[in-house]
């Protein structure tokens, strides 16, 4: 048998072995509980801001509702209201993450100090 089968087997085999949770393992699952819903948040608030903002433009430019008088004056409301939603995407972002690594700094602190100490 040669060392490349060998490797083989072993991987196979690492694969079904039981993976024990590590307190590492642990505060890497913490840190992603902080930035995950902030991420989320910032993905959807920021696309669906920047649909409003598009919508704003075709307005503006005349390229749907094209016989409505009131298109062009609309479509620019709009499209101011876009950029000022997308604008304060990223401090309502900071803003979320900041509260949650205030809420979730005491547990990291200790699982940190734990790991560290050892």
């Amino acid at each position: 048998m040669n060392q490349n089968e060998i490797n083989t087997i072993n991987k196979i085999r690492n694969e079904y072995e039981e993976k024990k949770v590590t307190k590492m393992d642990e505060l890497k699952a913490l840190n992603k509980k902080v930035y995950k819903p902030a991420r989320i948040f910032a993905y959807i608030f920021g696309s669906l801001n920047s649909l409003v903002l598009g919508l704003g433009m075709c307005l503006a430019m005349k390229v749907i509702l094209v016989d409505v008088v009131l298109a062009m004056p609309i479509g620019i409301l709009i499209g101011l209201l876009g950029i000022l939603l997308v604008s304060i995407n990223y401090p309502m972002y900071k803003k979320i993450l900041s509260r949650r690594k205030r809420k979730y700094q005491d547990k990291i602190f200790a699982l940190s100090d734990e790991i560290l100490n050892k």
